[in-house]
């Protein structure tokens, strides 16, 4: 049975009648964000954490719990963490067992030949639901929700919670909280804010991408030498990067009804944030249409890599598309 993931973010409880659910994709935020809920609105029950190599070296521990009622709690909620189509049996196995215990999975990208995600989507009696990337749209609304009823939530605050996000959940749902735990009286000042984010650990990857978007290989060079990536970041840095060439892909379509780039910029909506726009406006007279798209296609092809070889390098991989990115757009 499939879901939609903007249904269960609204009612976790529409699957509670499942014995088995799926949360597959590449939003790993959202899934935390779904586990953390399950363990809030299941809080009186055991809960249990496995890797899923854990049981398929001895399934008997699933089955064991299964079969096994606790004497203090019948209910149990199991997770099983990086599951894939070599649980499927296993789980075919157990299911008619399952009564009063939930097991939830949680997996990466489910292509649609997989045998666990075809299981789950076809049998009435469990569930799963794509766990898809965020974009800025579903961000705006996370936080105008999140942040209700707090003043001096401005269009610029809005912007500079999502730039300094890069569309990632995880990080988003730490900012908000820092912001909930910073503005106790649920008044939002515009400096306080720029000063409590996480604007200072993202400067220098920021610098770097305007570089090399601006197409200044000195600046790049150096940037490439100075800046510290972190391993678990690379998605969050393309994310980072692909919401400016979307941003500039933008200004390019609107440029034919604008005397000038200054007055596109200004047309945009939602506004800028103030600090964002003489960056666009230099970047945005050296990327025209199809050095837009070949960067695109640059950025789908490291995002794949990144994705499906985990033996690569992927902090090498982030610093060859920057240097790809500063000599296309010095290109002709």
């Amino acid at each position: 049975m499939i879901f939609k993931s903007y249904i269960l973010e609204e009612n976790l409880l529409a699957i509670d009648n499942l014995g088995m659910f799926v949360f597959y994709g590449e939003n790993h935020g959202l899934k935390k964000e779904f586990k953390e809920n399950i363990k809030e609105i299941k809080k009186d029950q055991e809960t249990l954490n496995f890797f899923q190599e854990e049981i398929i070296k001895n399934k008997n521990i699933l089955i064991n719990e299964i079969n096994n009622k606790s004497l203090f709690n019948e209910k149990k909620i199991i997770f099983i963490n990086e599951a894939n189509d070599k649980i499927i049996d296993i789980l075919e196995e157990i299911a008619e067992n399952i009564k009063d215990e939930k097991i939830f999975l949680f997996a990466d990208i489910l292509d649609k030949k997989s045998k666990l995600r075809s299981y789950f989507e076809k049998s009435k009696n469990v569930g799963i639901v794509a766990c898809y990337q965020d974009n800025e749209i579903t961000f705006r609304k996370i936080i105008i929700k999140k942040l209700s009823g707090y003043k001096g939530l401005s269009t610029e605050i809005i912007n500079l919670i999502i730039q300094n996000t890069g569309l990632d959940r995880s990080k988003l749902n730490n900012e908000i909280d820092k912001i909930k735990s910073c503005f106790i009286d649920k008044k939002i000042d515009l400096e306080k804010i720029d000063l409590l984010l996480n604007t200072k650990t993202n400067d220098d990857f920021n610098l770097l991408k305007d570089a090399a978007l601006n197409g200044n290989k000195t600046n790049t060079n150096r940037l490439l030498s100075d800046t510290v990536f972190e391993r678990e970041n690379n998605i969050y840095y393309l994310n980072l990067i692909n919401l400016r060439i979307s941003k500039l892909n933008e200004i390019n379509n609107l440029k034919s009804k604008h005397s000038s780039i200054e007055s596109v910029i200004s047309s945009l909506k939602p506004p800028l944030f103030w600090k964002e726009k003489p960056v666009l406006i230099e970047q945005s007279k050296k990327w025209n249409k199809s050095k837009l798209q070949t960067a695109l296609e640059m950025t789908y092809q490291a995002e794949l890599e990144i994705k499906s070889n985990s033996s690569i390098r992927k902090d090498l991989l982030i610093k060859n598309l920057i240097v790809d990115l500063c000599a296309t757009a010095n290109s002709v």
